[in-house]
């Protein structure tokens, strides 16, 4: 029995505590598959996951809630390497990465493992340029970087400024996830359900702040993976693929190329006023492996360099090296992060195309394209689904056979309806469920602390009010926590724009404002504050100027630089900016450049004491 007894601190026991909890969220499954055999309806499994999982959540939060400023803002700095590279992959992987990247490649083919491979190569730059020695310099938050490293508060407050306006747009994105997740599983509209998301995002933050997001993304992480790599196998099994998925979807790829042309994917488009019904749904009429070339070439490049130059720059993901024991378990807790992010981004292309296969393959008995419209609209899936408005089918040529051009769906829901498009058990659905809101969950809990970390510290503490005691400061925190998730649960029912339409938008904003003040930060001494301030403001303002004029005013893109890749420009700007202003204007003093030459060394004590 000495296995089950706890011996030393809290973070000595954390294999065990975490073991256990593995353990008991794999009887949880267990004993929802022997109710569903005993005859427990499919909606209540559903409802029974999302509940089971969130109570979890919070008990967690509660459990970890604090008064103390280092565990409020860095989890009191002592979280071991792999239990922050596992935070890192839950924060990380967002609703994005867990409900809409498969969809996207499902529904956009070759052009969508962009995000797959930029998402990826931007933890190369963060363990590379970022990680280890923002760590060094022993700060709170990524404007308490900037406003340090450059002094003054108008580099400071730029910071923040571009924190938020990045942290926001990608926020409502995860809102929007987890609305799309409990409108299905609990029977309720979108609008409605982006509020109830908000509710249990905040049940993990509020009290505890970094220290309460820290151990909850570690327990949502463990439950993402689980749901994310189930279905998958269980298909590839199931279709005589093997059970290692990742590495033997080539067949079922080559098998949907002998499909397409025979179903028209790719050569029938829907008929004018066709889905006029559904909006927001698209028709499947992109081939799924066509690289092409020149400028779609262009394009891919482009929007990978975007993702991975966003990926070094976002704050939510920066911030959780600050809570490391030492630089060098910062350095070593990013591998840890690349490992468990890949364990989930090197199964997304086999779940899609996988699940593509269910679809169109006529000779499996899940496939409905071609099949008398009457049968389809009979599946318990298409009905579930279309009553919550994310799918539709319009007999556009009247012939009562349902055509690839008449068959409308949302690229976000793939995931979570893959186990009832493939005729899992039900039990399967309400894992994947519980998968998909943990994924958003987490993400969305470390953004709203990154909003409300630097509102707090950096403007209420450090411009507004330097003497505010710490408790006034963490009520601040929590009170912004509140009005910024209110304001994103109500931007996020608005339905903007598509989930991973929002994340790519923040990815640009983030490096078309922060990327360079970083990276210059660390690795020029010569950087200094007048160039900072003008490449995060010229920066950020033409950005967000080619993302109106494109998107909104009708300009035509510039070499292909649609609205998805709007941080080309920015950053671009920026880059330029901040070198030129930093050559014409004074160099830092003596003092600055020695704490820039410190910063680098990536060992020994930090450069800010742990109460600045």
């Amino acid at each position: 029995m000495s296995f089950f007894r706890m011996q030393g601190d809290f973070i000595t026991n954390l294999p065990k505590i975490y073991g256990f909890y593995t353990g008991g969220f794999i009887v949880f499954i267990l004993l929802m598959a022997v109710l569903e055999q005993m005859g427990l309806g499919a909606d209540t499994i559903g409802i029974l996951f999302v509940a089971f999982t969130i109570l979890i959540y919070a008990l967690i939060g509660w459990l970890s809630r604090t008064m103390q400023i280092d565990a409020y803002y860095v989890a009191g700095r002592q979280v071991p390497p792999v239990f922050n590279g596992m935070a890192t992959a839950a924060d990380w992987m967002s609703g994005a990465s867990f409900v809409a990247m498969a969809g996207g490649i499902y529904m956009g083919g070759h052009s969508y493992l962009a995000f797959v491979v930029g998402w990826t190569g931007g933890y190369v730059l963060v363990a590379v340029l970022m990680a280890p020695y923002l760590r060094k310099f022993g700060c709170y938050t990524v404007p308490d970087f900037i406003g340090t490293r450059y002094g003054g508060n108008t580099a400071r407050l730029l910071a923040v400024v571009v924190l938020v306006i990045a942290s926001f747009t990608y926020v409502t994105a995860q809102i929007n996830a987890t609305g799309t997740i409990a409108s299905r599983a609990l029977g309720v509209p979108f609008e409605v359900g982006v509020w109830f998301g908000l509710v249990g995002i905040l049940i993990c933050s509020m009290l505890g702040g970094m220290r309460a997001v820290t151990w909850t993304q570690v327990a949502q992480y463990i439950v993402l993976i689980i749901a994310y790599l189930v279905p998958v196998i269980w298909m590839s099994n199931k279709q005589g693929f093997g059970v290692i998925p990742q590495f033997v979807y080539g067949d079922a790829v080559a098998r949907i190329q002998e499909l397409e042309p025979m179903l028209g994917v790719g050569t029938l488009k829907p008929v004018a006023g066709a889905a006029t019904g559904f909006p927001g749904l698209v028709a499947l009429t992109n081939l799924h492996a066509e690289p092409g070339g020149g400028l779609a070439a262009w394009k891919f490049v482009t929007l990978v360099a975007c993702m991975m130059l966003g990926t070094a720059s976002l704050p939510h993901i920066l911030m959780r090296y600050f809570t490391t024991p030492s630089v060098r378990a910062a350095r070593v807790s990013v591998a840890w992060s690349l490992f468990f992010i890949t364990l989930l981004y090197f199964t997304a292309p086999a779940l899609a195309t996988f699940t593509k296969l269910q679809v169109l393959d006529p000779t499996l008995a899940t496939s409905i394209i071609g099949k008398a419209i009457a049968d389809v609209n009979a599946l318990e899936w298409i009905q579930k689904w279309a009553a919550v408005g994310m799918l539709g089918i319009n007999d556009a040529n009247g012939d009562g056979l349902l055509q690839i051009n008449e068959f409308f769906m949302r690229g976000d829901i793939v995931v979570l309806a893959t186990p009832e498009i493939a005729g899992l058990p039900y039990v399967i659905s309400g894992l994947v469920a519980a998968g998909g809101l943990a994924a958003a969950m987490s993400t969305a809990d470390g953004l709203l602390l990154a909003i409300a970390n630097a509102l707090s510290h950096d403007l209420y503490y450090k411009i507004i009010d330097p003497k505010a005691e710490t408790r006034k400061r963490l009520i601040v925190a929590r009170v912004l926590l509140l009005g910024i998730g209110a304001a994103g649960a109500a931007v996020a029912s608005l339905k903007l724009t598509g989930i991973l339409g929002a994340v790519a938008w923040a990815f640009d904003f983030a490096m078309s404002g922060l990327f360079f003040p970083l990276v210059l930060g660390v690795w020029w001494k010569r950087a200094n504050r007048p160039g900072a301030i003008a490449g995060m403001a010229l920066g950020l303002a033409a950005g967000t100027w080619y993302l109106y004029m494109v998107r909104f005013a009708g300009m035509e893109p510039w070499i292909g630089i649609d609205h998805l890749r709007f941080g080309i420009i920015g950053a671009s700007v920026s880059l330029v900016a901040m070198v030129v202003v930093s050559l014409m204007t004074a160099e830092p003093d003596k003092e600055t450049q020695a704490m820039v030459d410190e910063i680098r060394i990536p060992r020994g004590e930090t450069i800010v004491g742990s109460h600045h």
